[in-house]
C-alpha cells in the first residue's frame, strides 16, 4: 500500500518538472470545453495508455520498442494536426467535414432533436479520448526514483498485475494534478468572459503552444533536454517523499523497486539456511541465527549500486560481531557469467567480503523474501522479525541506529552509539547525485534502449555499425562489427567501438573477455581525447586498460566541472562481450 501512495503522489509531482512542458499545453487546449467532455476523457486517456505501454515496454523484447515508435509517430502527427486546426480554423473545417456529414445522415436517421445534443457531445468526448490516447504514446516523464523502481521491478519480476496497478496510478497521480490545472484555467477563463475576438486571439495561442509542443517532441527535447532538467527536481522531490512517507523505515536509493516487511522470517529463513552452496562458511543452520541480529544482504558483484552499498556492510560486519551481529549475503545473479561459483569467489575475495555468502542462482531465496531490487538490506532482530526492509542505496545511518538498537534488546547491554564515517573507493565511492543525469543503461536488446547508429540494431546477427554523429545524451552507438544479443553485445571484428554521451562524475561498464583467462586491451577516450586526471579506476591517464575478468569496470571519474561529455571505448579482439552502463 506504501509503494502505490509514493507511485500517486509521484505522479501527481510531475506537474512541477519540465518534462510535463510538451503535453500541457494539449490540456489547456481543451479549457475551452466543459471538464467532462474535454479535459476528463482526455486524462483518463493518457493515463490508460501510459500505463499500458510502459507495462509492455518493461517485459517485452525489441518488437514492442518498434511498435511502440510507430504508435508515437502516428501521435506526433494527431497531436500536431490539432495544434494546426487550431492555428488555422479552415484546415479544422476539412479536418471536421467527414465528421459533419456523418452526423447529418445519424440526424435524418432519427426524428428526435436530442440525437443531435448526443452526437455532438460524443463527437467531443471521442476527439478528447483519442487525443488522451496520443498524450498517453508521447509522455515521457522523467524517471525519478519511484517510477525507477517500478519499471526496474518490472523488468526484474515480468508482467505482473501489480506493476500495471503502479503505473496506472502513476499516471492518474499525474492526471489529477494536471486536471485540478485545468478547472483552475477553466474558472479563471470563465471568470475574464473574454469576448470573441480575444477568445479567438487565445485559441490560435494555445493552438500555437500545442504545435510548439509537438515540435520539442519530434526534436527529441521531450527525452533529452527537458528529461535533463527534470531530474534534478524528480530526484529531489520523490526522494524526500520517500523519506517523509517511510519515517526512516524504510529508504530508497539508486536501483530497485520497493520490498514488503514481514511479520516473521521463518519461510525466507529456512530458504535461506537451505542454500545449495556457501562461501567463507560451512552451511549456515538455524542454531546459527536463532536469537541473533541478522543483517541479509541481496546482492550481485557486476552491480555499482551492491558495490557502493558494501563498504557499509563490510564495517557492520566487522565492528558489531563481537556483539552478537550476523550478517549474510545472499549472492543472486543478473548476468549469467554471474552464475559461475568461482566468479563469485573471486569478486567476493577482491572486494573484501569475508562473511558468510549464500549462493542464490534460481532465484530460490529472492522470491522466499519476495525481494525485488539490487540491493536490498532486511534487518532482522533476535526475535526472527524483519524490523526494516530497505531497497536500494542509503539509509546507512538510520540502519546501524536499528542494528544498535537490536543488539541492546537482545543483550539488554547499550551498544556504542557513534556512527561510523565509511568512504568507499574506487567504484564503491558514493554516487554524486547532485550531477547525475544518465541511468542505468542495457547493451542487450532485451532490456536495451536509447541506441542511436544508424539503422537501428539487428537481433543475433553480425552486423556492421557506424558511429552515430553526433550523439544526443544518453544515447549511444556501436561502430564495426558487433552482435547484439538479449543480454549483451559481442564483438565480431578483431577491433570494435562503443560510444556514449552522458551527464555524470563516473562511468561504468559491465564487461568480459572472450574467454576466461585471454585478456585484452582496450582504450578509453572522453570527447575525443585520453581522460587524464579523469580516468576511472579501471584505466590510466591515456585511457588504456585491460580486459581480464567479467565484472564491471569503472572506466571514468571525473574530477572537474561535470558536464555533457562523449565516451568511447576500443577493444582490439574478437569475442569481447558489453553488458551494461552505470553512473555515479
Amino acid at each position: 500500500m506504501t509503494l502505490f501512495i509514493l507511485a500517486y503522489l509521484a505522479g501527481v509531482f510531475t506537474i512541477a518538472t519540465p518534462c510535463i512542458f510538451p503535453i500541457l499545453p494539449l490540456l489547456l487546449a481543451r479549457t475551452e470545453q466543459p471538464f467532462r467532455q474535454g479535459a476528463l476523457p482526455m486524462l483518463l486517456g493518457m493515463a490508460f495508455t501510459f500505463a499500458a505501454i510502459a507495462s509492455l515496454a518493461s517485459v517485452a523484447g525489441g518488437w514492442a520498442v518498434q511498435v511502440n515508435q510507430s504508435a508515437r509517430t502516428f501521435a506526433l502527427v494527431l497531436i500536431t494536426l490539432f495544434g494546426l486546426t487550431m492555428l488555422v480554423p479552415t484546415l479544422a473545417g476539412w479536418i471536421a467535414a467527414p465528421v459533419v456529414s456523418l452526423g447529418s445522415r445519424l440526424l435524418r436517421l432519427s426524428a428526435r432533436q436530442r440525437v443531435s445534443k448526443h452526437s455532438t457531445t460524443g463527437v467531443t468526448t471521442g476527439s478528447s479520448l483519442l487525443l488522451g490516447i496520443a498524450t498517453g504514446l508521447l509522455w515521457a516523464p522523467c524517471a525519478g526514483p519511484v517510477l525507477g523502481l517500478i519499471l526496474t521491478g518490472a523488468a526484474l519480476r515480468g508482467a505482473n498485475i501489480q506493476t500495471s496497478l503502479l503505473l496506472l496510478i502513476y499516471g492518474f497521480g499525474a492526471a489529477s494534478s494536471l486536471a485540478a490545472g485545468s478547472l483552475l484555467s477553466g474558472q479563471l477563463l470563465a471568470t475574464a468572459k473574454l469576448s470573441a475576438r480575444w477568445g479567438e486571439a487565445l485559441r490560435r495561442c494555445f493552438g500555437l503552444a500545442v504545435v510548439a509542443g509537438a515540435a520539442t517532441i519530434w526534436l527529441g527535447l521531450d527525452t533529452g533536454l527537458f528529461t535533463r532538467w527534470s531530474l534534478v527536481v524528480a530526484n529531489s522531490l520523490e526522494q524526500d517523499l520517500i523519506v517523509k512517507i517511510m519515517d526512516g523505515r524504510d529508504l530508497v536509493g539508486g536501483s530497485g523497486a520497493l520490498s514488503a516487511t514481514y511479520p516473521t522470517l521463518s519461510d525466507p529463513l529456512v530458504a535461506m539456511l537451505a542454500a545449495p552452496q556457501w562461501l567463507n562458511t560451512q552451511p549456515l543452520r538455524s542454531e546459527d541465527v536463532r536469537g541473533k541480529v541478522v543483517v541479509v544482504n541481496f546482492w550481485t558483484y557486476s552491480c555499482v549500486y551492491c558495490l557502493r552499498a558494501l563498504p557499509h556492510i563490510r564495517a557492520w560486519a566487522a565492528k558489531y560481531a563481537d556483539q552478537g551481529l550476523v550478517v549474510i549475503g545472499v549472492h543472486t545473479p543478473e548476468f549469467a557469467f554471474e552464475k559461475d561459483l568461482p566468479n563469485v569467489r573471486s569478486a567476493s575475495a577482491s572486494l573484501g567480503v569475508r562473511y558468510p555468502v549464500a549462493i542464490d542462482n534460481d532465484f530460490g531465496i529472492w522470491r522466499a523474501f519476495n525481494n525485488n531490487s539490487w540491493p536490498a538490506l532486511y534487518i532482522i532482530g533476535a526475535d526472527g522479525q524483519v524490523r526494516r526492509a530497505i531497497s536500494g542505496e542509503g539509509g546507512y545511518d538510520h540502519s546501524e541506529q536499528l542494528i544498535q538498537q537490536l543488539l541492546s534488546e537482545a543483550d539488554g547491554v547499550d551498544v556504542a552509539s557513534d556512527i561510523m564515517a565509511v568512504v568507499g573507493e574506487g567504484p564503491q565511492a558514493a554516487a554524486d547525485r547532485t550531477n547525475l543525469r544518465s541511468s542505468e543503461t542495457y547493451v542487450g536488446y532485451g532490456l536495451g534502449r536509447t541506441f542511436s547508429s544508424p539503422g537501428g540494431l539487428n537481433e543475433d546477427s553480425p552486423t556492421l555499425y557506424r558511429a552515430a554523429m553526433p550523439l544526443n545524451l544518453n544515447r549511444w552507438s556501436l561502430s564495426g562489427i558487433w552482435t547484439i544479443g538479449s543480454e549483451f553485445a559481442t564483438l565480431s571484428d578483431s577491433s570494435g567501438k562503443i560510444a556514449f554521451r552522458f551527464h555524470s562524475r563516473d562511468l561504468h561498464l559491465v564487461l568480459a573477455p572472450p574467454s576466461e583467462g585471454r585478456p585484452v586491451r582496450f582504450r578509453v577516450t572522453i570527447d575525443g581525447a585520453p581522460p587524464k586526471a579523469d580516468h576511472g579506476f579501471d584505466v590510466d591517464g591515456q585511457g588504456w586498460g585491460i580486459l581480464k575478468d567479467a565484472r564491471l569496470y569503472q572506466l571514468i571519474r571525473q574530477t572537474g566541472p561535470i558536464a555533457d561529455r562523449t565516451f568511447e571505448i576500443e577493444f582490439y579482439e574478437e569475442g569481447v562481450r558489453a553488458y551494461a552502463f552505470t553512473f555515479g
